[in-house]
């Protein structure tokens, strides 16, 4: 879930979001061309850690980075400049993503739905190309949830499909959304992050409930329970549907991305590009990669 830098002073991470979810990058594709000197990675989309080595992607509006198991330099991966607005890792060296095509691919402004099964060195249609840019990209087993704006009406669409993003259903969306997770446990049971509340879902996203929380923001889940980031970067738990939050730390600034990573570990992207790795629910932060 990861916005532009210049969007800083917005006042929430909600705001923040849906105003990017709205608009859409595809207006700008032109900024995701190669430049003479490599700008690194600018406006972090989403993380993950691929199973296959450990090593930790980083999406973002320049392109897609690594950072391999106990190094802390992200690199780009196949010098490739694709706008990776959606993204997920759903195995070893197997991703999703969707976004805008680096301009030296002859490839429509809105990817859909696409997938990488080299770890990101490259990636092939599976759905929607040309129709849909995804902005929240998730996925667990077949299941995969999808919130975005449609390339015609540029209006917001949200879907889902049991068969990896070959064939879609229409879901509505309790607000627009700025961040969705799914439980570890069960692809069905879902919580989103609206511009002003949190929602839970236990039938994969066709009827919703909203929640109390301390704030809308991005989210996470893991078997260590749910977990919010607010924009000024404080860090909240909740173990249990009916357990209250707790506040666990601090990622140090505004966040970009948030997500989970390893078993117990949680993942934050700053503005900056910094990521940094928690592996106590938040209550400390350890610098996991920087830019090259």
């Amino acid at each position: 879930m990861r916005r532009r830098t210049h969007e800083l002073g917005i006042r929430s991470v909600a705001s923040l979001l849906a105003v990017t979810v709205i608009a859409g990058c595809g207006e700008r594709a032109s900024d995701s061309a190669p430049a003479q000197n490599d700008p690194g990675p600018v406006h972090v989309h989403g993380l993950g850690v691929n199973p296959a080595d450990g090593a930790l992607f980083v999406a973002t509006h320049t392109g897609l980075f690594r950072a391999a198991s106990g190094e802390q330099t992200a690199r780009r991966v196949a010098g490739r400049y694709q706008d990776t607005m959606g993204f997920t890792i759903t195995g070893p060296d197997r991703f999703l993503g969707s976004g805008h095509p680096d301009l030296r691919e002859k490839l429509p402004p809105f990817l859909g739905l696409i997938e990488s099964r080299d770890a990101g060195r490259s990636w092939r249609a599976l759905s929607l190309q040309g129709r849909v840019d995804f902005h929240v990209l998730e996925a667990s087993g077949q299941r995969v949830y999808g919130y975005g704006s449609d390339f015609d009406t540029r209006q917001p669409r949200f879907l889902t499909s049991t068969d990896g993003g070959r064939r879609w259903d229409r879901l509505d969306a309790p607000e627009p959304l700025v961040s969705l997770a799914i439980s570890p446990d069960d692809p069905r049971r879902l919580i989103a992050s609206g511009q002003r509340r949190v929602f839970a879902s236990r039938d994969g996203g066709r009827s919703w409930s909203p929640r109390k929380a301390p704030t809308a923001g991005l989210l996470a889940w893991n078997r260590n329970g749910q977990f919010v980031v607010g924009a000024d970067g404080r860090v909240w738990r909740r173990d249990g549907e009916a357990a209250s939050w707790e506040m666990t730390g601090s990622v140090g600034g505004q966040p970009a991305a948030f997500d989970r990573g390893r078993a117990g570990e949680l993942l934050a992207a700053l503005h900056d590009g910094t990521i940094k790795r928690s592996t106590d629910d938040g209550r400390s932060w350890t610098l996991r990669a920087a830019p090259a």
